[in-house]
């Protein structure tokens, strides 16, 4: 501050013509009040208490504020003085702009040599570390809020070599960006050859998904290793900031483009309920007890076969209860099988239970394939059981999760969960004769990323031993959808179901196995080995499809589904059994499933399930089904 003053003073004095004017040296008294009321203005508003090489626009327009008061007390003081030469009016607001513009500039000067000086020792440090590391050559894709935010950050970071931008838009192209020049996507293999670019930063948090994948696929297969920013939710959230690069995940490019939850549809269910997840420690149901728990319930009632599942998600929900600030949620853990009916109606009946989300159940096809009986007796009776108590115990609603593999199925296990849909639709059936009980609907979804039966956590610890990576064939493909974003259509669509509603959500665009293997190779830093390149680190290898597996699956069995009030979230028309037809064939079944008879199951299955065509076991010929109602409404 001193030294500002001196200079502005000494400004003055030449601007009058000379350089010690009487009235500059009759007025010297005030440099030193001047300099004592702005450090101490400054000391006591809290401005040194900031970090000087994080000093940005906010933090430096904050002194103007300080030093226009403290020019307001100098000009207090000055006034105050008594008789004499004072300064001319005019003098104070060029005081206050001149002292402002020069406290701001020492300020920014100081900063980035602080910068600098921190950048040279890091970069120092970095050189000696293992390997003697150099700075890899970088280049920045994208040239918005985000990237200019980056490129502000990285600028003094010792790891990044930053060399250029890319951008898709021509009008930016030859423009520069905190210094670096916006280069056309099209240069990029001339920048690759002139500079050495061995990674892409990816600064594009806005840009639709199936463009990120783009983007990816192409450059990667340059063998440039690619880093992203995180999403603009993320970052909007406060749970990350710009400058937390790290590899693209898989589960970043698969999918759809998300779209924002209806909050009222998202509480319309749970808020205020006593609600059962069954099935609470898989992929499904455990997401449903978090994001359950963020709607406030009265209470939870999780009901889990297996221990350690049910372990983990008690813990989890601990640590979640510990960092909420509102009333803590009350939860009760319960170790059971959602078959035993008897005990799941004293928990229903103990807990004054309201809303039950059955997910339990068995999914995987091969499994189940091989164990048909097993696989149908959780399946089956387990919905049949829940759905039993939710009528005994005055359940407000009932919602089943479903699979695609119940359209048309080829496998026991989708033909098992068609089954449940069935007993769903006629449960719902004998509410609306009834004229009371549970509302009961069914939401159907295909592959979730990341769950137990995913062949995204299969890749990627094949990856890890260098492969090879495992195919069924090269045409299959699949629909993919994150477990959060399942989990809250699944909500929101129960708040809009009626009864006997088979809910679909639009899982996007299919995507091809072999596509997703050659991806998560590439994203891996890894290339590929097959006939073309047989030097390559890692080889795909075909297994040929699986017992019960098909090459595409299905969300619809019929093409006039309707729409809802939300834009991700159809409604299919589904045919279904009166609950007097359904009741004689599925006590057929039970018999079957008593004997434990995997060869009379599948025509048991088939006069269930008339879309049932088995891909593997038994023979069999075609079989007689009763009449069915039409689709519910």
């Amino acid at each position: 501050m001193p030294v500002e003053n001196w200079l502005v003073g000494s400004f003055f004095s030449k601007l009058l013509g000379e350089w010690n004017p009487p009235q500059f040296l009759g007025n010297l008294w005030l440099l030193s009040w001047s300099v004592g009321l702005s450090l101490a203005v400054l000391v006591i508003s809290g401005w040194y208490r900031s970090l000087t090489r994080f000093s940005g626009s906010r933090s430096l327009y904050g002194l103007l504020p300080r030093s226009l008061l403290a020019v307001l007390l100098l000009v207090l003081v000055s006034s105050l003085s008594g008789p004499g030469e004072h300064p001319p009016r005019s003098f104070w607001p060029l005081f206050w702009l001149l002292v402002s513009t020069s406290l701001i500039a020492s300020r920014i000067v100081m900063r980035d040599l602080l910068r600098f000086s921190l950048a040279v020792r890091s970069t120092a440090t970095f050189k000696q570390g293992p390997g003697g590391n150099q700075r890899q050559p970088t280049l920045v894709y994208g040239s918005g809020k985000a990237a200019a935010q980056l490129l502000a950050e990285l600028r003094y970071q010792s790891t990044y070599k930053l060399v250029g931008v890319l951008d898709d838009d021509p009008v930016l192209w030859g423009r520069r960006l905190e210094g670096l020049t916006i280069h056309s996507p099209d240069q990029l293999s001339q920048l690759i050859e002139l500079h050495g670019i061995q990674q892409i930063l990816l600064a594009m948090p806005s840009a639709p998904r199936h463009r990120r994948r783009e983007l990816v696929d192409q450059l990667t297969a340059l063998g440039l290793s690619v880093l992203s920013i995180p999403s603009l939710a993320r970052i909007a959230a406060g749970q990350e900031v710009v400058t937390e690069l790290r590899p693209v995940a898989i589960e970043d490019l698969l999918g759809r483009e998300t779209c924002k939850p209806d909050t009222d549809l998202l509480r319309a269910t749970v808020a205020g309920r006593v609600v059962m997840i069954t099935g609470a420690g898989g992929s499904i149901g455990s997401e449903l007890c978090r994001q359950i728990y963020r709607q406030d319930p009265r209470s939870l009632v999780l009901l889990e076969r297996s221990e350690l599942a049910l372990y983990k998600l008690e813990n989890e929900l601990r640590s979640l209860r510990q960092l909420d600030t509102s009333p803590p949620l009350c939860f009760v853990s319960v170790l059971g099988d959602v078959c035993d009916s008897r005990r799941l109606a004293t928990l229903c009946h103990d807990h004054g239970v309201q809303v039950m989300f059955h997910a339990a159940a068995y999914k995987h096809v091969s499994l189940v394939e091989a164990n048909p009986c097993a696989g149908v007796v959780n399946n089956v009776r387990g919905t049949s059981a829940a759905l039993e108590v939710a009528f005994s115990c005055g359940l407000e609603r009932f919602v089943l999760i479903s699979t695609d593999k119940a359209v048309r199925p080829t496998n026991v296990m989708g033909a098992s969960k068609r089954v449940c849909e069935l007993l769903v639709q006629a449960a719902a059936a004998r509410t609306v004769a009834a004229g009371n009980g549970p509302i009961c609907s069914m939401v159907r979804f295909g592959n979730v990323l990341g769950s137990s039966g995913s062949v995204v956590p299969h890749f990627r610890r094949a990856i890890a031993v260098g492969g090879p990576l495992t195919v069924t064939h090269p045409q299959v493909t699949r629909y993919f959808m994150t477990i959060p974003e399942a989990v809250e259509l699944v909500l929101q669509s129960s708040g809009m179901a009626r009864g006997g509603e088979v809910f679909v959500l639009d899982m996007g665009e299919p995507v091809r196995i072999l596509d997703l293997a050659r991806q998560m190779i590439r994203l891996s830093g890894c290339t590929i080995r097959d006939e073309a390149h047989p030097d390559g680190d890692i080889a795909i290898h075909f297994t040929g499809l699986r017992p019960g597996e098909k090459l595409y699956e299905e969300l619809l069995t019929q093409e006039n589904d309707q729409p809802t009030d939300h834009p991700l979230i159809r409604k299919a028309q589904e045919e279904f059994f009166a609950p007097e037809q359904l009741e004689p064939l599925l006590e057929k079944l039970r018999h079957v499933l008593e004997e434990w008879d995997d060869q009379r199951l599948i025509p048991a299955l088939r006069v269930l399930v008339r879309d049932y065509q088995p891909l593997s076991g038994p023979s069999v010929g075609v079989v007689p089904t009763p009449p069915i109602l039409p689709a519910s409404t």
